[in-house]
């Protein structure tokens, strides 16, 4: 397989999940009371927005490098 196809098999992908996906969640730990043996954490839910313009992108990018290595191998 080329690398071309590849990528863009990757990014049509990406594309596909950051449409699902609509933002990357993830979880951190704080200390909030930290007295000696006592120890108060809290974890705090975050999330980073994907906007769909870069779903779109990479959907749309992933299909022209499938296209032009298709146009390429022939």
């Amino acid at each position: 397989m080329k690398t071309i196809t590849l990528i863009g098999i990757i990014l049509i992908g990406i594309g596909i999940m950051a449409f699902g996906y609509q933002g990357i969640t993830y979880t951190t730990r704080e200390n909030v009371v930290d007295l000696g043996p006592l120890q108060v954490t809290t974890e705090k839910s975050r999330t980073i927005p994907l906007p769909p313009i870069v779903g779109g992108l990479a959907l749309l990018g992933g299909i022209v490098l499938l296209t032009v290595g298709r146009k390429n191998h022939s």
